[in-house]
């Protein structure tokens, strides 16, 4: 199933990430793939590498040659965007608070019930946090005679805050 697909590079996200990425997402696209199907051909999960091509993850030079050969795009190209001397520049993507309706809600979510969320998180485990380093996102649909559900899981190390 490929599709022709032009991303406006002018436009935000697009605007604020390499020139490069518009090819990923035209390249995806063309050959009808799902980041599932790259996550599994690079060896690694589809929302790390959903957040690779937003550029809030950093592809390793493996990851760079192994996701040019998926997509066909020439290796020098990928690695002279996203080689070594670049560095992801994680949540500065869009505005604050966010105007897409997904993010906006998952934006809503943290405001409604992240002092509930939190107040748990330290009952279970104490004082500290939830690692956004040492976590692994997951999505998967839910039947539900409803209508189809959206399961978000977010594993994270929690990480007690020192004392000194």
């Amino acid at each position: 199933m490929s599709q022709s697909a032009a991303v406006p590079s002018n436009n935000r996200p697009y605007a604020d990430l390499p020139p490069i990425v518009a090819q990923l997402f035209e390249a995806k696209a063309a050959k009808g793939l799902t980041f599932e199907d790259i996550a599994k051909a690079i060896g690694r999960d589809e929302i790390w590498v959903a957040a690779a091509f937003y550029g809030q993850a950093k592809l390793s030079p493996e990851d760079l040659v192994a996701l040019a050969a998926v997509l066909d795009l020439p290796t020098a190209s990928v690695q002279s965007e996203l080689g070594s001397h670049w560095w992801p520049n994680r949540g500065g993507l869009g505005p604050m608070p966010p105007t897409d309706p997904v993010i906006y809600r998952l934006y809503e979510s943290v405001l409604v019930y992240g002092h509930a969320i939190k107040a748990v998180v330290h009952e279970k485990f104490g004082d500290g946090i939830m690692s956004m380093i040492d976590c692994k996102v997951n999505v998967t649909k839910k039947p539900d005679p409803k209508g189809d559900r959206v399961v978000l899981t977010f594993d994270g190390k929690f990480l007690p805050y020192a004392k000194w």
